[in-house]
């Protein structure tokens, strides 16, 4: 449901408080005194048939009595009346109820349903929206509302925090307000049975008041995911958001069939989500404020090079250590900065980055030698640290540099170390609105939150490279194999069937050949070419190095024969209920400088299908280098998680090893995305090892597990991927045929040169302004769609240079709830009249109708007639809105 009737939650004219009580330490008690105490201007009404007032309040014997219907509804009873409340509330008109009541979940209603279950059945009918059960409530400053049992008030600000736990929560009201920090909203959500994480960070996502959104996270459920990731990417895309997520530690242990699945984790799933959500994950209270200051206060990042400048060697070797340890990088200057720092300094200073002035730098070298490093085009941030020194006071210093820091161009965070002086030097800095630390590890920390910040909205605005190849896999193909083990009712591929599967999706396996006893191994060795690798075949033999059941490099027709006599003997002896089928022989590769890489997929319980990419071999479990992404992946998403890995250093190439091809790497990962996309009944899949060099890719070795499908394969991944489905070709009324499909990220360039063609006065019509200068950013905005969300379709055709450009788009927006989508169409200026418009109202129509949308809604300029005309052949309702020079559009669908 989403944001509807978010308002009466969030921004409530009158409250009831049922169960609201004079007894000071009962939670009804507490509500009642923290509403009247923070200000709230609206109603407030206790209803409790057990007294006449509540804190000198008239009180109401049930909801029936109350004298107007609240917007919000307060419940502080027991457990086994709540849903008749419920009833009662929907009844009478309340839209948002906040359940603090605890145990809903655990006590039987009736009809085998839990209380909770009845609840919720309750309000349905009615559109009711309930925060909770087992919650604290909510607090909305702004507007004096405290419907909370909370032990204590806090006032306003820009921040809002949303939480699972209740205990968290109040440990964080306790400091924040220690600390002085207000919030727009603090929501604790309780068991989250129908206003979950998605629901919040909609609705936050686009109010104004609120600038971060911080979360402190323990679980979401299965059939949350999608929601979540699209209201997580959404609100991201407009302020930061940042989460704590607990039980890090958490041992997850099953059965796995394959290193993927022992390999990935949970805890790796959820950081790989949020990193694809553009949230920022910290890791306590100190850190989470610290970060969102951080973010708040300093420029955004143009790159990750920082430069450290101090007055002491030992604290720049101290924030030194702290970035290279987290993954930074120090700035390398240019010869003039080098030159311009010589002539400044004494001629002891460092000579290089970190800058170390020497103890006795007073406030004017700080800020010479800091426009200095401003200057190089080399440094995307700067860290000013100062140790205290008698020669040049701490706060001289701090107030030496506050303008210049105020005034630059790029981030400049600061770290003053020690007690009481460098005290007083923070707080003019805190007061500047300079970020700033009390020790040099903070400060890097700080640092790095802005570059994994910056990194997590890279991936939201990225511009994928086009694939170094187009593959055409053949589905078909890889069906086939799956429904045949489907139907002799196994889950394990054998090694061939597996390496076909892959193969169908032109992923290169090296060539296997299936064989039945020793002697035929012999005889199909020679046949190939030797040496040559065996292997153990049996379905009930998962890892075969683990049992002895691999033999390489084997040059003869006598090693093979023998090597498949002892590896039958010694797995028939420690492994009698083993079926054997025979073995497996391939062509030694003979790849001497490659890498042994593993790449897999697995099922996660929540977020569904994740892609692995580590370092290989059979040592895989225990060097544990690897990385998640949740698919589907494009180049860019999949080079960044082969970043993520130790092992990425290594294929940059050193010494006399070539850099291996990434871009063959960067396709199997999206081959591979695309297989678990096409075929859902593949619920774990190993590559390992896959060779890796200069040359290319090649799997070795594969395993894939199966089982009967239980939705599509779209439909079971958290991120629902490009809808190839949708793509047409369509006859205009002259007879040239287009191609329409959805966008996709790569479109950004033909589409940049799209809107270059539109001339002035339809860039008028369309509301945009009369510049083509869009920012990249937004660029990227346009073409970076969430497809569960926003469609956007464009008709393609082949130009003179043989290329393809867009000819034409319509694009909706969708509300959450699905029950309207703003749309706007733009066709190429010269191309207008042809049908173009008429062709791509007609598949969003069909589309928005096939979604269950309620209606398809826009404004039009009033003189844009042409627009008018195309909307009302559709049926669509016209309302003039005379003061705006607009027309407000809409098409029932419903």
């Amino acid at each position: 449901m989403s944001v509807r009737h978010l308002e009466s939650l969030f921004k409530p004219a009158s409250v009831a408080v049922i169960g609201a009580s004079n007894n000071p330490r009962s939670i009804g008690g507490v509500v009642m005194r923290n509403l009247l105490m923070s200000g709230f201007t609206g109603p407030i009404m206790p209803v409790n048939p057990k007294y006449q007032a509540v804190a000198g309040v008239l009180t109401y014997p049930d909801v029936a009595s109350l004298p107007v219907t609240p917007d919000m509804a307060v419940i502080c009873t027991g457990p086994k009346i709540v849903p008749d409340l419920i009833e009662q509330l929907g009844k009478r008109g309340t839209r948002g109820v906040t359940v603090i009541t605890a145990g809903l979940s655990d006590i039987k209603h009736g009809n085998g349903r839990t209380i909770q279950e009845a609840m919720l059945d309750n309000a349905r009918p009615y559109e009711l929206r309930i925060l909770g059960p087992n919650c604290v409530g909510l607090l909305v400053p702004g507007i004096g509302l405290n419907a909370s049992f909370a032990h204590t008030q806090i006032g306003p600000g820009s921040l809002a925090f949303v939480s699972q736990s209740g205990g968290f929560c109040t440990a964080t009201l306790d400091w924040a307000k220690a600390k002085g920090i207000g919030f727009s909203h603090f929501i604790s959500l309780g068991n989250s049975a129908d206003v979950d994480f998605g629901d919040v960070l909609d609705y936050l996502g686009s109010a104004p008041e609120t600038a971060a959104i911080l979360l402190y996270m323990e679980s979401i459920g299965a059939d949350e995911a999608r929601k979540f990731m699209s209201a997580a990417r959404a609100a991201a895309r407009n302020k930061p958001v940042l989460v704590i997520k607990s039980g890090r530690n958490v041992e997850g242990a099953r059965a796995a069939a394959s290193h993927t699945g022992a390999l990935a984790g949970s805890d790796n799933v959820y950081d790989a989500a949020l990193r694809r959500a553009g949230i920022l994950r910290v890791y306590d209270l100190d850190e989470l404020f610290d970060a969102v200051e951080t973010l708040a206060r300093s420029q955004p990042l143009r790159g990750e090079r920082l430069a450290i400048l101090t007055n002491g060697g030992g604290p720049g070797v101290i924030a030194t250590d702290a970035l290279i340890e987290n993954g930074g990088q120090l700035a390398e200057f240019s010869p003039e900065t080098m030159e311009r720092l010589s002539s400044l300094l004494p001629g002891t200073w460092s000579h290089g980055n970190p800058v170390d002035m020497i103890g006795d730098a007073d406030a004017q070298t700080y800020v010479n030698a800091l426009r200095i490093l401003l200057d190089d085009s080399n440094i995307d941030a700067i860290l000013v640290m100062n140790a205290p020194s008698a020669i040049a006071p701490p706060v001289t210093a701090a107030r030496g540099i506050v303008d210049l820091v105020r005034e630059a161009k790029l981030p400049i965070l600061t770290s003053w170390l020690g007690g009481e002086a460098a005290g007083r030097a923070r707080r003019i800095f805190a007061e500047a609105n300079i970020p700033t630390y009390d020790t040099p590890e903070n400060a890097v920390r700080a640092f790095m939150h802005m570059v994994q910040y910056r990194r997590n909205q890279e991936i939201l605005t990225q511009v994928p490279p086009s694939a170094p190849t187009d593959f055409t896999p053949t589905p078909g193909a890889a069906r086939s194999v799956i429904e045949k083990a489907l139907l002799e009712r196994r889950e394990l591929l054998t090694e061939p069937e597996a390496k076909q599967v892959l193969a169908a999706y032109g992923i290169p396996v090296v060539e296997t050949r299936v064989v039945k006893n020793p002697d035929e191994a012999a005889s199909v060795a020679e046949a190939i070419g030797f040496p040559v690798a065996l292997k153990i075949l049996s379905p009930d033999i998962t890892h075969k190095s683990d049992v002895g059941g691999v033999a390489l490099g084997l040059h003869t027709v006598e090693e093979v024969r023998s090597a498949a006599e002892t590896m039958n003997a010694r797995i028939t002896k420690n492994f009698p209920d083993a079926l054997i089928a025979g073995f497996t022989v391939q062509k030694m590769a003979q790849r001497p400088r490659a890498h042994e890489l593993i790449v897999g997929m697995t099922t996660d319980s929540i977020f569904g299908p994740i892609i692995l990419f580590g370092r290989g071999g059979t040592a895989v479990e225990v060097i544990a280098d690897r990385a998640v992404a949740l698919p589907p992946l494009n180049m860019s998403l999949a080079r960044y998680l082969i970043s993520r890995t130790r092992v990425f250093k290594l294929l940059k190439g050193y010494r006399d090893r070539p850099a291996v091809d990434f871009d063959a790497i960067c396709l199997t990962l999206m081959q591979l995305s695309q297989l678990i996309i096409d075929r859902p009944e593949i619920v774990e899949l190993d590559i390992n090892p896959l060779f890796a060099d200069d040359q290319g890719v090649l799997a070795l070795d594969a395993r894939v597990r199966v089982t009967p499908a239980e939705t599509t394969g779209s439909e079971r991944l958290a991120i629902r991927p490009y809808p190839r489905e949708l793509e047409e070709t369509i006859k205009l009324p002259s007879g040239r045929e287009v191609f329409v499909r959805p966008i996709r990220p790569e479109d950004q360039p033909a589409h940049k040169a799209f809107i270059e063609q539109i001339t002035p006065e339809d860039f008028r019509f369309r509301q945009i302004g009369v510049t083509r200068d869009i920012p990249p950013s937004e660029m990227a905005r346009l073409v970076q769609i969430d497809y569960d969300r926003e469609m956007a379709f464009i008709a393609t055709a082949a130009n003179e240079q043989g290329g393809l450009e867009t000819l034409a788009v319509v694009r909706t927006v969708t509300s959450p709830d699905n029950t309207k989508a703003d749309f706007a169409i733009m066709v190429r200026s010269d191309l207008k009249r042809t049908g173009l418009g008429t062709a791509l109202m007609n598949k969003m129509i069909g589309y928005c109708r096939s979604r269950g949308t309620g209606a398809i809604v826009g404004l039009v300029l009033a003189d844009n007639q042409a627009m008018l005309d195309l909307t009302r052949k559709f049926g669509f309702e016209t309302r003039t809105l005379p003061e705006s020079g607009r027309c407000e559009i809409k098409f029932r669908l419903k």
